[in-house]
Parts: C-alpha cells; sequence; structure tokens
C-alpha cells in the first residue's frame, strides 16, 4: 500500500539547542501516530578501529554520518515501507547489531544537527524547523548530557566542544539555518512554539 501523503517534517539546530527537548514532548502528544527517525542513529560503523581511535574522530562533520542509508529509508518510509533503522551506541562510539523497526506514518519527524546542510536530504523535507539557541546556553546542556548520560569527562567534553563542535557548528550548522521555513528560539522550552508546531501537525494527520 502507497501512502496518498506522507508529510516529512526536518527538525534541525546545533548541539545543546532543544531539539531533543522539543522531539521529546511531540511525541508524548502524538506517540505513534508519527515516526521519529534521527539523524544520529546513522553515525557510520566503525569496527575495525579500537575503541581509542574511534574517541578521536570528527562526529560533528556531515562525513561521520551514512546520510545516504538515511534518505533511503526516508524514501522508503514516504512509500509507507517499514525500515530497520541502526542503533547507535555513543558510550562505545559505534553502532551495535540491533536494529529497531520503524513504522511508516502520515507525519515523520526527521532530526539532527545536520540534515539541513545535505541537498538531496533537504529535497525530502517538506517543513523545516531550526532551534535557535545561544552557544553558551549549548554548551552547558552539552556538558551536561555527555557527563552524565554518556560516560565522559568533563575534560574530554570541552576538549571536543573547541576542537571540532565548535568549528563545525560554524561551518555547517549556522550556515543551514537559511534554509528553515520557521526558527524557534530555545527548542521545546518556547511553548508557544512547540503549541503551533503541534497544532500543525495535528492538522496534518486530520487531512484526507
Amino acid at each position: 500500500m502507497k501512502s496518498k501523503n506522507v508529510i516529512v517534517i526536518g527538525l534541525a539546530g546545533g548541539t545543546g539547542s532543544g531539539k531533543s527537548t522539543l522531539i521529546n514532548k511531540i511525541k508524548n502528544e502524538f506517540n505513534d501516530d508519527i515516526t521519529v527517525i534521527s539523524h544520529d542513529s546513522y553515525y557510520k560503523e566503525n569496527s575495525d578501529m579500537p575503541f581509542e581511535e574511534r574517541e578521536k574522530l570528527n562526529y560533528d562533520h556531515p562525513n561521520s554520518f551514512d546520510t545516504d542509508m538515511m534518505i533511503e529509508h526516508i524514501k522508503q518510509l514516504k512509500q509507507w515501507k517499514s525500515v530497520w533503522c541502526p542503533i547507535y551506541d555513543f558510550t562505545i562510539h559505534n553502532r551495535i547489531e540491533e536494529r529497531i523497526a520503524l513504522k511508516p506514518t502520515k507525519v515523520v519527524v526527521v532530526e539532527g544537527i545536520l540534515i539541513f546542510e545535505n541537498k538531496d536530504l533537504l529535497d525530502l523535507l517538506d517543513i523545516k524547523v531550526f532551534v535557535d539557541t545561544d552557544a553558551d546556553v549549548r554548551i552547558i546542556r552539552r556538558i551536561l548530557r555527555d557527563v552524565k548520560e554518556r560516560g565522559r569527562s568533563l575534560e574530554s567534553v570541552v576538549a571536543q566542544y573547541l576542537t571540532t563542535v565548535k568549528p563545525m557548528h560554524e561551518q555547517f550548522v549556522e550556515s543551514s539555518k537559511k534554509n528553515a521555513d520557521i526558527i524557534i528560539p530555545e527548542g521545546g522550552f518556547n511553548l508557544v512554539a512547540l503549541q503551533m508546531l503541534n497544532q500543525r501537525i495535528h492538522a496534518l494527520l486530520k487531512e484526507e
């Protein structure tokens, strides 16, 4: 069966901008009525490298992702086909063997720092939302997340931010903001913008 019309919403923004908070609140609102697909799941597999080498890779450059696989999966979801999405473990800097099934729905939400950077991926997005947050707020959120959730040391997070995260943000993320249809300050903490986005998704789900 082919869907009459699958709408793909892209949510981009820098690290720590509030994308995850926004995504989680949207998922709580719609549950299984929408499908969420994250660019982070498509980090390339590097099983041929020892952990120490994987730690040194630049994970904020577009080349660190298998974006072609993600594009193919979005195309399949638009054709009303299920896909097997990879699972990435940030504590080991690699994919794990298991995969998760993503089922097609009328609204597919794609999220990631660099999803507006790739032209082919950008062309698949019907609505493009950029979450815009001050750099000092983003780095504090990044530190707290990586130390608490990803088992990183404070020193390693700060070093990574200064050597790759900040320059890659300036080169790829900030420049991709021009591709957005909507810019939301503070992401999921912006309740007015969240309400408007939820209303739009509700309207899309009701359309024939």
